[in-house]
């Protein structure tokens, strides 16, 4: 089963994260704490709430106490939002498209070209990385060889 923005924004349906996370709860019953989602996905309470308050999470529902209660469509987002870290996407675009998500439909042809954009720095990326594995890999290679060669070869 995939996550669709419909399940983590109410937007219409668009895959936009891989599978659910183990250890979730039914869906109405999926009312986690601020500690429980940081179990559930690393990050900090101090990051959680950050991402509140910059716009990247969408409004968490709050018990009658006033305690953050994440649902199963918040985790889904909160997965979204470490893969686009991951990519290396800035902050300011990742608000960008929660902003845009929320909008609506019509936003689509935006969040096409946002996500283009970051798939193409990222390929960027993936081809710099190559070619510094392939310096590495050189080295890896001249030390390996070098190790076992007479000391009069070594020279040549």
């Amino acid at each position: 089963m995939t996550v669709t923005e419909t399940e983590t924004t109410g937007a219409s349906a668009d895959t936009c994260a891989g599978p659910p996370q183990g250890n979730r709860r039914p869906d109405g019953a999926d009312k986690y704490t601020i500690s429980e989602v940081v179990a559930l996905t690393g990050l900090t309470a101090h990051t959680l709430r950050w991402y509140e308050r910059i716009g990247l999470m969408p409004h968490i529902d709050r018990s009658h106490t006033g305690q953050r209660r994440y649902s199963n469509r918040d985790l889904d987002w909160l997965a979204l939002v470490g893969k686009l870290r991951l990519t290396g996407m800035p902050v300011a675009d990742m608000v960008r498209y929660a902003e845009l998500v929320r909008a609506g439909d019509h936003t689509y042809t935006e969040r096409f070209e946002l996500l283009q954009q970051t798939r193409e720095d990222v390929l960027s990326r993936i081809a710099e990385l190559q070619g510094t594995l392939a310096v590495l890999d050189r080295k890896i290679d001249f030390y390996a060889d070098a190790g076992h060669a007479p000391a009069s070869e070594r020279a040549r």
